[in-house]
């Protein structure tokens, strides 16, 4: 199976340079295609496929325009690659499953720059550095962490990227196959909340980070800085002397937060999600939640949104294929909170104020819990 390993690298000056460029490339580049198309379907023309892009721009386009010659200089492969993206976004389109490709911006778009083994001497891998084409060996801040060469591993491709003035690379490696889970282990219901994380079926529950003093004390930093930042923006309208070099450095302050605030709360989901692996069951049960429909409430999007409810059901799915374990998704409108794990009552008055559930039968045990049971003894469901 093919695996990810994400581990943050330190390139030199040089290597940073040629990143930024390759970067700036691939975003001017889909950009380029998404116009070129937009022109060509206002003007009743066909639309154009990456490949027919590609080969329109070398011979047609280029030697008219020599200025942007300077499209050559950047990595191959990553230009291609960020072309093929402009044909997956305007796929998704056309088969109505997202809305019309938005241009990237510099500065708030997250664009990678692609790269892929040609030669045996491309990709290699050592327990300090990583040989990448076209920036050569860059030290590797985790040693140790990515599968080397030498012990018979080799990197298929990978995307180095930006984040908040650190530098990233993702290598996609295969590694074998073999964990199956036991039969014979009970498996377990997991109910996802806001006032606690995750309320697992053996009686395990996971607290909501978000809550935590360090979490909060960083949030309160975070609007102090973002202030700043907005009066700096306030002030350059208004003609007074801010520069934009002070506002460069309070935005990467805003970026670095936002960063670190980010890193914490996918540590916790990725110890939450281990911890649970390491039980072994010999399966999974989460519910299917309408994560866009919560999200609409005002009220609540802005937790919903911190508790990442999305990221931990896509690294609970790959950490369960990795380990053999079967993860199983219930129906959205399974009413796992209503009913009695007990007799199996629907209770159809319940609040989202009721706390414990109490049914008619004597059973009392808490609401998360007992959705928690519910979901694990569920016989409607589907494979992830």
């Amino acid at each position: 199976m093919l695996k990810s390993f994400k581990t943050e690298i330190h390139p030199t000056e040089e290597q940073k340079v040629r990143i930024h460029k390759t970067i700036g490339t691939c975003r001017f580049i889909y950009n380029f295609y998404l116009a070129h198309n937009k022109e060509l379907y206002q003007n009743g023309e066909k639309f154009m496929s990456s490949s027919k892009f590609r080969v329109w721009l070398n011979h047609e386009y280029l030697p008219q325009y020599p200025e942007y010659l300077w499209i050559k200089e950047a990595y191959s492969k990553a230009v291609t690659q960020a072309v093929n993206h402009g044909q997956t976004a305007f796929k998704k389109f056309f088969d109505h499953e997202s809305a019309f490709p938005k241009f990237k911006k510099k500065g708030r778009s997250d664009v990678k720059m692609y790269f892929v083994k040609n030669n045996p001497k491309d990709c290699r891998c050592e327990r300090h550095r990583v040989n990448i084409p076209s920036l050569g060996w860059v030290r590797i801040k985790e040693k140790g962490y990515i599968p080397t060469t030498k012990e018979g591993y080799t990197i298929k491709s990978g995307h180095v990227s930006m984040k908040a003035g650190r530098y990233y690379v993702s290598a996609l490696i295969e590694i074998p196959d073999n964990k199956t889970a036991d039969p014979s282990n009970e498996g377990i219901g997991i109910d996802l909340g806001l006032k606690d994380f995750a309320i697992v079926s053996n009686g395990k529950t996971y607290k909501n980070i978000n809550k935590s003093a360090r979490l909060k004390k960083l949030e309160k930093r975070l609007v102090r800085e973002q202030r700043c930042l907005s009066r700096k923006y306030e002030n350059l309208k208004k003609g007074e002397s801010t520069q934009r070099a002070n506002i460069q450095k309070q935005k990467l302050k805003v970026q670095k937060l936002h960063h670190k605030i980010d890193n914490i709360r996918t540590d916790y989901i990725n110890k939450t999600i281990a911890e649970i692996v390491k039980t072994k069951p010999s399966y999974i049960t989460i519910e299917d939640l309408n994560v866009s429909g919560m999200m609409k409430n005002k009220h609540l999007s802005r937790a919903v949104a911190s508790q990442k409810f999305y990221e931990f059901r896509i690294k609970l799915k790959a950490k369960s294929k990795e380990n053999g374990i079967e993860l199983r998704v219930a129906d959205r409108w399974y009413p796992s909170s209503k009913i009695c794990h007990c007799c199996g009552t629907i209770k159809k008055d319940l609040k989202l104020s009721d706390r414990t559930f109490r049914c008619h039968c004597g059973y009392v045990e808490d609401r998360d819990f007992n959705a928690a049971l519910n979901l694990r003894d569920v016989k409607t469901y589907k494979i992830a």
